[in-house]
């Protein structure tokens, strides 16, 4: 299986400069393929069979005009092809989707991947690793990466707030056993803008909303930023200080997944959580800030990948399925349930229902019904 480790790196001030031309080339590479392909699927988007006989440019293909690309680690602008591939793929899958961006400069995360090829991807110590292109640098290892793993590819990244990091992603061989899950030890987690999720035992993770907490703070930075001289020296010191307050919201967040989706995964041997589409729910209640500030898609991920690691199960229930508006006693629906009405009574038994609670006992229902365990 492969497993990705993260750790931040201190390139010198030569590393940092090709570093950054590398996010400059594999950006553009990328551009310039993106262009190729929408003129072509312009042209012949309405014959199906034309479209896919059609070739589209690669990054060797560039090299001759633009020689500045040769600088670059060949590898980082090839995989920038695997990921325009990707998206493009994506789209005929879903057309909802829509068609792949071009890359922005100050926009779109920078970053690039380049693979291990007889070693040009290797620790050297405790404090150094070895990269193509920029040779030893300096590394943060926190941790050690699994004995007898393989390194694959690494990820160099950038934050706003100029830190550096690198993602290695590692082949480990790891015998993992199939866990049978159990009634007694699934759990259902209901959605909830406010406490983020809601467990079918009752207990809520009561997140502690962040960005809500910093709101104040940034709107003041912000208007600050505002007021700024465009291309001044102050105004880019004043995004630094914008860009350092929400990495901060993000890393608080990111810990506080981590450390919830740990404890789930350690104590349950299957979680059923619902299918919700995330963003849609964003613009279509206008919740954007609750929905996007406690990070639900984030925990499913997390969830995900800890569970699989330990032989459990997470069972995603349809987006359709009416947990709220099913008795989780009788099983009778309450198809008149609105959606602020946050208790309510069965009209069928007579029992008086928390939405939040009832919601996630339903779901773990439907969760152990999939698994053939109800």
């Amino acid at each position: 299986m492969n497993k990705a480790y993260k750790y931040r790196i201190y390139p010198s001030v030569e590393q940092a400069i090709i570093i950054n031309k590398t996010f400059g080339c594999v950006r553009f590479i990328y551009n310039q393929m993106l262009a190729n392909r929408k003129t072509i699927y312009e042209q012949y988007k309405d014959d199906k069979e034309a479209l896919k006989q059609q070739k589209y440019s690669l990054p060797a293909d560039y090299k001759k005009e633009f020689e500045w690309l040769r600088e670059v680690d060949s590898l980082a602008l090839s995989n920038a092809q695997l990921n325009l591939n990707t998206a493009y793929k994506n789209f005929f899958r879903d057309k909802s989707i829509g068609f792949p961006n071009f890359k922005r400069k100050h926009r779109d995360r920078k970053s690039y991947t380049t693979n291990n090829q007889k070693g040009s991807i290797r620790l050297i110590d405790s404090k150094t690793i070895r990269l193509p292109k920029l040779k030893d640098m300096k590394i943060k290892l926190h941790r050690q990466l699994p004995l007898n793993s393989i390194i694959k590819s690494a990820t160099i990244s950038q934050t706003p707030t100029g830190k550096y990091y690198i993602a290695i992603l590692v082949e480990v061989e790891a015998k993992i056993e199939t866990i049978t899950p159990t009634v007694e030890l699934t759990l259902g987690l209901d959605y909830s803008s406010k406490a983020l999720v809601v467990d079918s035992e009752a207990c809520r993770a009561d997140y502690p909303r962040f960005y809500r907490k910093a709101e104040g703070k940034l709107k003041k930075e912000q208007r600050k930023l505002s007021k700024r001289q465009k291309d001044g020296k102050n105004r880019a010191k004043q995004r630094q200080k914008v860009a350092k307050l929400h990495e901060k919201v993000a890393n608080q967040r990111k810990d506080f997944l981590h450390k919830l989706s740990r404890q789930i995964a350690n104590a349950y041997t299957a979680v059923a959580i619902e299918d919700l589409n995330m963003r849609a729910m964003a613009q279509g209640l206008n919740l954007a800030k609750s929905t996007n500030d406690n990070g639900f898609g984030m925990l499913k991920t997390f969830l995900a990948y800890k569970l699989s690691e330990q032989g459990k199960s997470l069972i995603t229930i349809d987006k359709w399925y009416p947990s709220s508006k099913l008795c989780s006693f009788c099983k009778n629906e309450n198809k008149e349930l609105a959606l602020s009405d946050r208790t309510w009574v069965c009209k069928h038994c007579g029992v008086e229902l928390d939405r939040d609670i009832n919601a996630a006992i339903n779901i773990k229902n439907e969760g152990c019904r999939i698994l053939g365990i109800a």
